[in-house]
């Protein structure tokens, strides 16, 4: 089946080639710094990966992606092109978080998207010299995701689905929802915390720390805006 739009106009032509299901997304993890595959993946994990596989061809092919081995696998880059999506797709968030972002739905909380996005957004530069050890405990996540540990030692971070054993700097007691709503700029650390959705167990000044260590979503402050009363 032809799915053109079938007309010469530059915005019928550029949502052919960017708007199918999941390319916006694939396009976003590549913006984030995601090389890999398996990289990739983490952050569409409801996404087939014979589906990911497809949607990386196509972007190759229009030239968006440029592919390169790195030993035994590929790893993925933007082009100039795909480099230029860069303001549309942080535009199509910050317009999300203003006039979407409403309370999420139950199907929309993952804890794994949530984690990797943790990961990848942690101020590494706010974090002590010594290591530090953050033990996230979900209530209600699916099975096999309920337990995390970020690791954040020498300027990176690394997220562990295993217990690393190592001593604990803090651990993180939550539901899914109450983490998500403070990574998204619904609610504030405060308010999970005084309604017991959320706990943090470890050193006062540690657990005062930890919400400067994580940040939030790239898009928190427009969606904390949009909801703040109007004075």
């Amino acid at each position: 089946m032809d799915e053109s739009y079938g007309q010469f106009c530059t915005v019928a032509r550029g949502a052919e080639a960017l708007c199918e299901r999941w390319t916006p997304l694939v396009v976003r993890e590549l913006l984030c710094g995601s090389k890999r595959f398996n990289e990739l993946h983490r952050g569409v994990p409801r996404m087939s990966t014979s589906l990911l596989a497809q949607r990386l061809r196509h972007l190759e092919a229009i030239g968006v992606v440029h592919r390169t081995a790195a030993g035994k696998v590929w790893e993925y880059s933007l082009t100039e092109a795909g480099e230029d999506l860069r303001p549309i797709i942080m535009a199509l968030g910050h317009w999300g978080a203003r006039w979407i972002g409403s309370r999420l739905r139950d199907n929309e909380l993952d804890a794994g998207l949530l984690m990797w996005d943790v990961r990848r957004f942690a101020r590494i530069e706010l974090f002590p010299s010594q290591s530090v050890v953050i033990h996230f405990r979900f209530r209600d996540a699916r099975s096999g995701e309920q337990a995390w540990w970020l690791v954040v030692e020498q300027g990176v971070a690394d997220l562990c689905r295993d217990d690393p054993g190592r001593e604990l700097t803090l651990v993180v007691d939550s539901s899914v929802r109450a983490l998500t709503e403070v990574w998204t700029g619904d609610r504030t650390p405060r308010e999970v915390l005084q309604s017991r959705e959320l706990r943090v167990d470890g050193a006062e000044q540690d657990a005062e720390n930890l919400w400067r260590w994580l940040g939030t979503s790239a898009f928190a402050g427009t969606r904390s805006a949009a909801i703040q009363p109007v004075q």
